[in-house]
């Protein structure tokens, strides 16, 4: 009885008073779980905004503890009130077995389910501990993306992998847009800190976009209560190169990228060519066979990172095709059912500004991005000149690539006994955007799809998964 309705023993034979408390407490949460349950059904964002609201975790974290404790003892009043002395001997050790058993049973459910709500609130807190909330930019959250590089000999951490994620406010449709670390002489965002200090663009002798963080981080004075000179910096750029205005940003440090991975499973890949582990300073220890692979974290990260017999495009189109797998692959099962994992490397080596209270809107969009496909656009050779960057044409490649995405875009009208206008981005790879046909006949380099003179069809592409 009392596994079924805690209370009903002591409402029948024992204290009325404390059954009917504890049938009413019974009955109100579930009441308010099917609720819960039925909103979340009808509006998923509900279950998602309990689940970043800091003061509800606690208070369910401190329901659950208080909650397995009174079962506990309920189940031991309930045994009082069975007069197990008026039992036989092997009737008495029986009725204490089975008594002991579903008190510490229900207790320890309850006492577990109180620590994973314990980690996910230690996770809102230390992780989305920022306030600031930005609304979308013409229909669209703009998120950049940082792969950091905090090596030996290095200042704080340095973003190697720049990538914005422009996501559509409604519907999750996603262009991946990918800037190259080792871009020069691009402007920085009207009216910041870089725009003032270099007027005529980031223009000096080595200057890279890569470096935009340690030079903010040497001349922190100058950003005044800034947190991280370094972030505010780099997105000063990300906007300067992109034309898009950045809501939030997240960083990862690729040194533990292995551990979110290995969190989540480890990720499927298609490796088109061996791909050497090491060679980033140190020997090749060995390689990651070719085919379709189930890579662990160690395998996925140097997957993303090599560049022994490749280049920096390769290398950034392999990191697109890691992006898009996870989000496609990392289903909510498996995100909870793995979650106390999840949680530990995510809070260790993750860091962003996104509010808490945004992070129930951002899952839901990701939900949807799931079903739909991921475009990607890369600021890179041929397209773009590192050294020497068109500004004009960078702008409107990424405004090309959303207007296609949101399904807005038009093409010019062919000049006459001429070909259709437009950008250069159609033609990298002979025919980037159409992968699924590309892919059979286009040259792999440095494990992806293309090559350095023709572009790689995973880095300007209308659909990500077909270029992977």
């Amino acid at each position: 009885m009392t596994l079924l309705v805690p209370g009903s023993a002591q409402l029948l034979h024992g204290n009325r008073r404390v059954g009917l408390i504890a049938i009413r407490v019974w009955l109100g949460s579930l009441v308010a779980l099917v609720l819960v349950a039925l909103a979340s059904l009808v509006r998923h964002q509900v279950a998602f905004s309990l689940a970043s609201d800091a003061d509800f975790l606690l208070l369910l974290r401190l329901f659950l503890m208080v909650g397995a404790v009174a079962w506990a003892a309920l189940f031991m009043d309930a045994w009082r009130i069975g007069q197990p002395l008026t039992l036989g001997l092997v009737q008495r050790r029986a009725a204490i077995g089975v008594n002991g058993f579903l008190s510490l049973s229900v207790a320890g459910v309850l006492l577990f389910g109180s620590h994973l709500v314990g980690v996910q609130r230690d996770l809102m807190v230390t992780m989305f501990n920022a306030t600031e909330v930005k609304g979308a930019h013409d229909g669209r959250f703009n998120i950049a993306l940082f792969g950091g590089d905090a090596g030996a000999g290095r200042w704080g951490l340095r973003p190697d992998s720049i990538n914005v994620a422009s996501v559509d406010a409604s519907t999750g449709r996603t262009v991946l847009i990918s800037l190259p670390r080792n871009l020069q002489d691009f402007p920085f965002a009207p009216g910041s800190v870089m725009a003032e200090q270099f007027p005529e663009g980031f223009d000096c002798d080595g200057c890279y976009l890569n470096g935009v963080s340690t030079w903010a981080q040497d001349n922190a004075e100058l950003f005044g209560d800034a947190e991280n000179p370094g972030i505010e910096a780099t997105l000063s750029a990300v906007e300067g190169v992109t034309g898009l205005e950045m809501n939030y940003w997240a960083m990862v440090n690729l040194d533990g990228f292995k551990d979110i991975v290995d969190a989540v499973g480890g990720v499927t890949l298609n490796v088109r060519q061996p791909i050497p582990v090491g060679g980033l300073g140190d020997d090749v220890t060995g390689y990651i066979e070719p085919g379709v692979r189930k890579l662990n974290g160690f395998e996925t990260l140097w997957y993303a990172r090599a560049r022994e017999g490749s280049d920096d495009y390769s290398r950034m189109a392999r990191q697109k095709c890691v992006l898009n797998a996870m989000l496609g692959q990392v289903s909510p099962q498996t995100a909870v059912t793995n979650f106390g994992s999840i949680a530990e490397a995510s809070n260790e080596m993750v860091s962003t500004n996104l509010p808490a209270s945004q992070v129930g809107r951002f899952v839901e969009l990701a939900l949807k991005a799931r079903g739909q496909k991921m475009s990607t656009v890369s600021l890179v050779p041929p397209l773009i000149n590192t050294a020497d960057p068109d500004i004009a044409l960078m702008h409107a490649e990424v405004a090309e690539a959303i207007a296609k995405a949101e399904g807005t875009f038009k093409a010019p009208a062919k000049a006459a006994g001429g070909s259709a206008g437009g950008s250069a981005s159609g033609s990298a790879g002979g025919s980037a955007g159409s992968g699924a046909d590309a892919g059979t006949t286009a040259p792999v380099t440095g494990g992806s799809l293309g090559s350095l003179s023709d572009g790689y069809l995973a880095n300007q592409s209308d659909d990500l998964g077909s270029a992977c």
